[in-house]
Formats: structure tokens, C-alpha cells, sequence
């Protein structure tokens, strides 16, 4: 019997040959060998060091779907402008989370795992690499890199927005836990020239924020500390920020990472937590992912608020502020 039909099919949406195949091209670089003028498939093997018949049926595969097109008289393969949204340079910037040598596609592959994790609970990701996604950036450098830059991307429209929809005009120092290389506190500084900042990040993430910085003009008004939001933060700021964090944690160490704003910030201090949250900006798909990936978690607004309530944190009030994104600004409870 035919499976193929005029209506969805449920093997059509369980297909690998296609996501994998166009990761194995974003991972080859077969856009950039190919360039506009296009290359044939033994062109693209010498250039890739791999098998040329091998290489040809996944081109093949490739222009079925619509990534590629094959000019029969020259036999060169040559990318559509789908297949050019997975070069390093497109705009889209889609290459860092396809490629499976960066942090983010390596992450994805571990989705062979999700049975484990279903069945157990625990990251499929440990499971696939032999220690979690956190541990393996710490023991791959490259991949760190890997993941600030898909961090960066994550931001790069967003970053402009949180920083003219929220009210950061009120605060007069930023402290950004756990805020990567800068990219968000960068975009309010710029957006608010009164205002001063800190990121706290591990060391190589902190030393990239420092540079982002200098080359941006603000090294008299923004710096990076190195550490941990596990260990004690330093006090001072008026506000603390938490930007795409919680996400990454279960329950236990979310509520860890929101005491320790709570401990490091005045009496009159503010947490403000910036998230994709469910039903605003994030979906089912990812909250697996999450799952699947280090036992993080996709919230409700309602879920973060219980949180932060546990931390003697009170919302005063949550709103969007990028597209995407919720803005959930909370004070300190007053001591009874």
C-alpha cells in the first residue's frame, strides 16, 4: 500500500532525511564551496574531503527539496536562495544553529536521546555526550564561542527592542547575570547614556563582553565580572537582570539563581527576569528541547511569578518587550 497521500502525513513529519541532510551541508559548508557559479559534486568532495558518490545523493536529495539546483549540461550543483540562508555570511544567520560542530546543532542531535529522557527524566544530551551541555562548553572552548555567537544572533533584533520598550531610565546601575558578552546591556547602554553596567559571566564569556565594550564606546560606563550567578553576586546595582536564564534551569537551581539576586540586591532593589514564556513567545517544541537538552523548562508567567515568590520576590508587573519576549519585573517583599 502507498503511503504517500494528498493529506499530512504522519511519516512525512517523522522524515530525518531532510533536516539531516541539510545540516550535514550547513556542517560541510556546501554553499560556500559551491558559490554563485555553482561546482560539481567531485569539485565539492575535494573541497570537503569526503566521498564523491556519497556526496552526490545527498546533493541530490538536496535539489529535491529545494536547496540546490543541478545544471545537467555542466553538472554543477549550485544553491537556490533557500539553500543560501545556511551560509556563514546570510543575514538569517541560520549557519551557528545548523552546523552539528557548533553548540547549537551538536544540541539538536541529542534529540536521538529523547526516549532516555522521557523514560528517565535526565538530559538526553548527557546521555549522548557523556557530560552535560553546560560541562561541554566548558570543556570545548570552541563551542562556548559557538554558543555566544548563536547567543548573539538570539539578540540581534531583540536586544534594540528591550532596550527602548522598558523603563531602564529609572535605574541608574544594571547588573546582568549571566548576560553573555554583552549584547543586551550594550544595546541600553547605547539606548540610555546615564546609565551604567556590569555583566557577570564566566571568564572567557566575561573577557568577550569587556572587548564588546571598548569597541563600542562604553568602556568608561560598562564592565565584565567573571563568575558564577551560582556563587555570590556583587551588590550595588539597582537592578538586577536575568535575560533568557530561568529557561536553561529546572525549578530547584531557577529558584537558586533568583535567591542570589534577592540576597545581592537592596532593600528597594528590582529583578527584572526577561523570558520567552509560554503562550508569549514560546512553544511546545522548544520547551522539549529544553527538556531534552539540560532539564531547563519553558515557564507561564504565572510558573516564574511562584518561582520568584519563593525568593521573597513579588511581581509588580509583566509586560512584552520584545518580540518574543516578556519583561516580569519584581521587588523585594518587605520583612514582616
Amino acid at each position: 500500500m502507498d503511503a504517500s497521500t494528498d493529506s499530512p502525513s504522519i511519516l512525512a513529519m517523522a522524515d530525518l532525511a531532510t533536516p539531516m541532510s541539510i545540516r550535514v551541508a550547513a556542517t560541510l559548508g556546501l554553499v560556500e564551496h559551491a558559490g554563485s557559479a555553482g561546482a560539481t559534486a567531485e569539485q565539492l568532495a575535494c573541497d570537503t574531503e569526503t566521498s564523491a558518490p556519497a556526496l552526490r545523493r545527498l546533493l541530490d536529495h538536496l535539489v529535491t527539496i529545494g536547496v540546490f539546483v543541478l545544471d545537467a549540461e555542466s553538472g554543477r550543483y549550485r544553491p537556490t536562495s533557500l539553500g543560501n540562508q545556511m551560509a556563514g555570511e546570510a543575514p538569517e544567520g541560520y549557519k551557528t544553529l545548523l552546523d552539528i560542530n557548533c553548540a547549537g546543532g551538536r544540541a539538536d542531535l541529542a534529540f536521538v536521546e529523547l526516549l532516555e529522557t522521557i523514560t528517565t527524566g535526565a538530559p538526553g544530551y548527557q546521555h549522548r555526550y557523556g557530560r552535560g551541555f553546560w560541562g561541554d562548553l566548558d570543556a570545548h572552548p570552541e563551542l562556548r564561542r559557538s554558543f555566544d555567537a548563536q547567543m548573539n544572533w538570539r539578540f540581534r533584533a531583540q536586544a534594540p527592542q528591550i532596550a527602548r520598550r522598558f523603563d531602564w531610565a529609572r535605574f541608574s546601575e544594571i547588573l546582568d547575570v549571566g548576560g553573555g558578552d554583552g549584547t543586551v546591556l550594550t544595546a541600553i547602554l547605547a539606548a540610555h547614556s546615564d546609565l551604567r553596567g556590569r555583566v557577570l559571566d564566566l571568564a572567557p564569556t566575561a573577557a568577550a563582553a569587556n572587548a564588546r565594550f571598548v569597541a563600542a564606546g562604553l568602556g568608561n560606563r560598562a564592565s565584565a565580572i567573571a563568575g558564577s550567578f551560582f556563587d555570590p553576586l556583587p551588590g550595588g546595582a539597582d537592578v538586577y537582570l536575568l535575560s533568557d536564564i530561568l529557561h536553561d534551569w529546572d525549578d530547584e537551581h531557577a529558584r537558586g539563581i533568583l535567591a542570589g539576586c534577592r540576597r545581592a540586591a537592596a532593600p528597594d532593589g528590582t529583578v527584572v527576569v526577561i523570558e520567552p514564556v509560554l503562550g508569549r513567545g514560546a512553544g511546545t517544541a522548544f520547551d522539549l528541547f529544553m527538556l531534552m537538552c539540560f532539564s531547563g523548562r519553558e515557564r507561564t508567567v504565572g510558573e516564574i511569578t511562584r518561582l520568584a515568590a519563593d525568593c521573597d520576590l513579588v511581581l509588580r508587573h509583566a509586560e512584552p518587550v520584545a518580540d518574543g519576549r516578556t519583561a516580569l519585573e519584581f521587588g523585594i517583599t518587605p520583612a514582616v
